[in-house]
């Protein structure tokens, strides 16, 4: 398999180039509001390592978040611009699934410990901000060995979450580290033999940005010479 370049910008900026669900060359950048100014260096940088031409890779995938819209949109822009920069298809990938399919196949080489099903989930939490958390449930893997999300991304606040998880009793297995764009890839490459990878690369903020347009100005008074 041709490799993939994937980007993930739902919590630091994260780049990888993947092949056959080997990673040739990984950059994650652990700065949560510098992502226009890592992009760039980290695409430079990814390929250097892998020592491979960007008009290599068969496609680009974009992590499509959850995450704030600022930090968001950078990877999104610049999965865009590459993809049409080499002639290459991109696709997007909740970021939530790269999480969950770390956390399931760390727990899955695990003998021992709690099994996520559906009656225990497993709980993909992420910084939303304003004092809430983005999440998401998965049962499992399917046969292709990608994550079973079974309800989200949403949005809430940690109090509310704990409490509607409560309200269902469901005991769930938390997992909440970064995604990573490896991780991206990887999901992406179970998508295809599943025949579920999805071209839509629109940005999942979950709710309006913080930024508002400025309200009209309102003029006091009659002009001069009126």
């Amino acid at each position: 398999m041709s490799p993939f370049l994937a980007i993930d910008t739902s919590a630091g900026t994260s780049v990888a180039l993947v092949s056959g669900g080997t990673v040739l060359a990984e950059v994650n950048i652990d700065d949560r509001m510098g992502h226009s100014e890592n992009i760039g260096n980290a695409l430079v940088e990814v390929f250097a390592k892998a020592g491979l031409a960007p008009s290599r890779i068969s496609a680009v995938i974009a992590g499509r978040g959850p995450a704030p819209f600022t930090g968001l949109r950078v990877g999104i822009a610049a999965a865009i611009a590459f993809a049409e920069g080499v002639a290459r298809p991109i696709f997007g990938v909740v970021s939530h699934d790269a999480i969950a399919l770390a956390a399931l196949e760390a727990q899955a080489s695990e003998p021992a410990g709690v099994k996520v099903s559906e009656q225990t989930p497993l709980l993909v939490s992420s910084d939303a901000r304003r004092s809430e958390v983005y999440w998401s449930l998965y049962s499992g893997l399917d046969h292709h060995g990608a994550p079973v999300r079974v309800e989200g991304p949403s949005v809430a606040k940690p109090a509310d979450l704990e409490t509607l998880l409560a309200e269902r009793g469901l005991d769930v297995v938390r997992a909440d580290q970064p995604a990573t764009a490896s991780q991206l890839a990887r999901v992406a490459e179970k998508l295809i033999l599943a025949g579920r990878l999805e071209a839509d690369v629109s940005a999942l903020y979950l709710r309006a940005p913080d930024a508002v347009a400025p309200k009209p100005q309102v003029r006091l008074g009659r002009p001069a010479g009126a």
